[in-house]
């Protein structure tokens, strides 16, 4: 498939698109007007269409233009990541590592984590992709992340999963709740509450893992996509949650939080670093699937 535009088409729209102007996207790249003026009639002309509107001295992207802007930054993206993946492969101390996981929880015990990693790779940038929460398997596959943490062993022969730690998951409540009585939650105890998940509201463990193999219907479900928020909300006697005990720990030593296993034995779930099976690793980023296996968060 033909493609019109090259690299310097790209690097020319995002520029003009992010000053705003022609003149800041001049001293930004370091060209004339006139060379600049040339080189963005070339791209509307490849396309056929005008890729900016002129109002006065300000430069504001047609349709066409954003489209093209959302594929332009997707590419330079990609393209700057394979250049440092590839000086990495030769031996570089200079590259990137896409980072997700499928726990919004699980992002509190990266910062110790990359303390340590950068003393060593301070040239290495560790980027987290939040959009790929809902998903880190999916986009591993797509080639758009390195590295994904996941709870449950991915079935696709092309991921491979390396175990890293162990933890557990408890029911937290307010202090005061009725249900700190309790030495254990029981899945019929939750029936006339309201529960605080993550959403989709489809993928949570609480409800789809808990409560419906139980045949137990909460009174109310809140979708709370942050970990502080629902923390707080079950703190304020709002609802009850389901999280990671490390995760509430600071919150459960002041007293804010009450917490109780899911039953006798508890709910208790593995975690595991996946990457692709074939991908060839630089060497920072074998150092960091090693110590996301070495320093796990503590659990206790």
């Amino acid at each position: 498939m033909e493609v019109h535009l090259e690299i310097r088409h790209l690097r020319l729209l995002m520029a003009v698109a992010e000053e705003g102007s022609v003149t800041g996207a001049v001293r930004r790249l370091h060209l004339t007007q006139s060379a600049l003026s040339h080189q963005l009639k070339d791209a509307e002309d490849r396309l056929g269409t005008a890729l900016f509107l002129r109002l006065g001295k300000r430069m504001v992207p047609t349709p066409a233009g954003e489209k093209l802007l959302i594929s332009a930054k997707r590419v330079m993206d990609e393209l700057r990541n394979a250049e440092n993946q590839i000086e990495g492969l030769n031996g570089g101390s200079k590259g990137a590592i896409r980072f997700s996981t499928e726990c919004y929880t699980c992002y509190h015990w990266l910062p110790p984590l990359l303390k340590k990693f950068h003393s060593k790779y301070p040239q290495v940038e560790v980027n987290i992709y939040a959009d790929a929460t809902c998903n880190p398997a999916e986009f591993l596959l797509r080639g758009e992340l390195d590295v994904g943490i996941l709870s449950c062993l991915p079935r696709n022969t092309s991921l491979k999963a390396t175990p890293i730690f162990e933890d557990e998951l408890v029911v937290v409540m307010a202090p005061d709740h009725p249900l700190t009585e309790l030495t254990h939650i029981r899945p019929k105890d939750l029936a006339n509450e309201t529960v605080l998940i993550y959403p989709p509201r489809q993928e949570s463990t609480l409800l789809m893992k808990v409560l419906a193999p139980a045949g137990v219907e909460p009174k109310r479900v809140l979708e709370v996509p942050l970990t502080e928020a629902i923390i707080e909300l079950a703190a304020a006697g709002t609802g009850i949650g389901f999280l990671a005990r490390w995760a509430v720990a600071p919150q459960l030593e002041r007293k804010r939080v009450a917490v109780r296993p899911l039953s006798a034995k508890g709910f208790r779930r593995n975690w595991y670093a996946v990457t692709l099976r074939k991908q060839v690793q630089p060497p920072y980023l074998t150092e960091f699937l090693k110590l996301l296996a070495t320093h796990p968060p503590k659990t206790s």
